[in-house]
């Protein structure tokens, strides 16, 4: 592998970080993977083994194989040290933890790229395949929307005025066209929520426009109410124009999407499976079956 694709912190590789236990398998400490994947707290490094061990039971694999809880020795000063909690993970236990990260996190981000390259792909029906990219992009966008929301609050911009603020990135990027306009355009039910509409493209403009609006915000030190919204109109305006430049398809010209609540029912009912390869599914375990 090449050193770009790489996983590293501090000149350390993920790879650098593998121990071997008593049965002869590689593991790795969830304490030593915590701040290669950008978590400072343990706490919410630990809900997101939670999550990880969540997907190992619905992927058919058994947790027990690839998480293993286990207690850490570490130094507290003055030559005393305590126990604190770890766990010893298999290699398909950190790409779990990866895929069930803080997709915002830049770490987590290159961990779901180098795991790609290293890890099989789930078994899939090609419609499977499509509907799991859109539910993890609608789930990204909602993150996203409210990390917005947080920053335009920063940069000064009330609470009632949310609505206009998030009004003017979507005229920017469709064509002077709001929220209700564009439900209107596309025959969109009121009811119904304009990003549980959308498909993989439309929501991957979406999510950047809103990623690009908060770090502009942040890194030019916009306050004022004003000229937030003034900031993620011209941001909206400037990811359409890079559309019309690659002669992509307008987003307000993409038809609507089914209801993202179908699709997580669709995904719901046809559960799918990643197979391991032996030595991979037995995880922890090593060559005790054998």
């Amino acid at each position: 592998m090449s050193k770009k694709a790489e996983l590293s912190i501090a000149g350390i590789s993920f790879e650098d970080m593998k121990k071997t236990n008593a049965h002869g398998a590689e593991y790795w400490s969830a304490r030593d993977l915590q701040p290669l994947l950008g978590y400072s707290q343990w706490r919410r490094f630990e809900q997101a083994i939670g999550r990880a061990v969540s997907s190992c039971k619905s992927s058919g694999n058994p947790p027990e194989n690839h998480f293993a809880g286990v207690g850490k020795m570490v130094d507290i000063g003055s030559g005393s040290s305590r126990t604190v909690d770890d766990y010893h993970l298999s290699r398909f236990a950190c790409y779990l933890i990866a895929q069930n990260g803080d997709p915002r996190k830049p770490e987590i981000a290159r961990a779901q790229k180098y795991f790609a390259i290293q890890t099989r792909r789930q078994e899939l029906s090609d419609q499977a395949a499509v509907d799991q990219e859109r539910l993890e992009l609608r789930k990204q966008t909602s993150e996203e929307f409210k990390a917005l929301s947080g920053a335009a609050q920063d940069a000064g911009v009330q609470s009632r005025m949310f609505g206009v603020f998030h009004d003017a990135g979507y005229k920017g990027l469709y064509g002077g066209l709001g929220r209700e306009a564009i439900k209107r355009r596309k025959a969109i039910p009121d009811k119904d929520n304009l990003l549980d509409r959308m498909n993989a493209t439309e929501l991957a403009a979406n999510q950047f426009r809103m990623t690009q609006t908060r770090d502009k915000l942040e890194r030019d030190h916009v306050y004022g109410q004003a000229q937030a919204i003034q900031t993620h109109e011209q941001v909206g305006h400037e990811v359409r124009q890079a559309i019309k430049r690659i002669g992509g398809t307008l987003l307000e010209n993409i038809p609507p999407a089914e209801h993202i609540k179908e699709v997580e029912k669709r995904l719901k009912s046809v559960t799918p499976k990643l197979a391991l390869e032996d030595k991979d599914a037995k995880g922890l375990l090593g060559e005790e079956n054998e």
